[in-house]
């Protein structure tokens, strides 16, 4: 899909009126465009047999490395060292170095940047309490606000699978049309949040019971690993029948 800045058969975008408004005539976003959207930034992508492409979806090794190196790196050292300012100083130099990286080889810098921004507030929590197992404490609250917005997908029928999937198989948000597709869509988003739970599930007593090693350990197994194989089940249950 080419972007209307490159595309020299796009539509010109109207003229601002001078006070930080469109001029009159541009329509508002539909339902389908905002979907849209939503599904373009997600990274979510499908290979060319058509089905989704896990690793590329999550960034690839590159975008996984980002994903797992910081919290592992911060849970091997407080283990050895149990010196908290260094776990830290170091989970938050290995998240700058991707960044760098990414900056370097002039590749796309939101996940790394994200990343490193993530890493931050985590460490400073961590370092506000000068608990070892906080720096995992906000994960916590952002993997609950995904299972509530989620579910509120589900129970508002605009399934959170529908909304990505649907842009993936070309079937924009047509899906809400077929009361078959909107149950496929909600089940696969079902499979997602359950994902999501069993992190919670798992990973809240260990933080409770303050193990560091195990809550690290479950934090690197539970993310985006275990995240990409809930999609690619919610793919699967979700494709289109006949």
């Amino acid at each position: 899909m080419s972007h209307p800045a490159n595309d020299p058969g796009a539509r010109p975008e109207p003229e601002d009126d001078g006070v930080g408004r469109p001029a009159a005539g541009k329509a508002a976003p539909t339902a389908a465009d905002l979907a849209t959207q939503y599904a373009a930034k997600s990274g979510v992508r499908r290979n060319d047999a058509g089905q989704i492409d896990v690793l590329s979806s999550i960034g690839g090794v590159q975008g996984l490395a980002e994903s797992i190196a910081p919290g592992l790196v911060f849970t091997i050292l407080f283990t050895i060292t149990t010196d908290l300012q260094v776990s830290l100083v170091a989970a938050l130099a290995v998240s700058a170095v991707f960044t760098v990286i990414r900056l370097v080889s002039r590749t796309p810098v939101t996940q790394a940047l994200a990343g490193l921004v993530g890493v931050a507030f985590c460490a400073f929590v961590a370092l506000r309490t000068g608990n070892a197992e906080d720096f995992f404490l906000p994960g916590f609250f952002i993997n609950g606000g995904y299972i509530i917005a989620m579910t509120a997908s589900v129970v508002f029928r605009w399934p959170f699978a529908g909304l990505l999937f649907g842009f993936l198989r070309n079937e924009g948000i047509e899906w809400r049309r077929d009361a078959a597709r909107v149950r496929a869509y909600s089940i696969a988003t079902w499979i997602i949040v359950s994902v999501l739970a069993l992190r919670l599930v798992v990973q809240v007593p260990l933080y409770l019971m303050e193990n560091v090693a195990a809550l690290g350990s479950t934090r690197v197994a539970m993310g985006l690993p275990l995240y990409a194989l809930g999609m690619w089940l919610a793919w699967i249950v979700s494709r289109p029948r006949g």
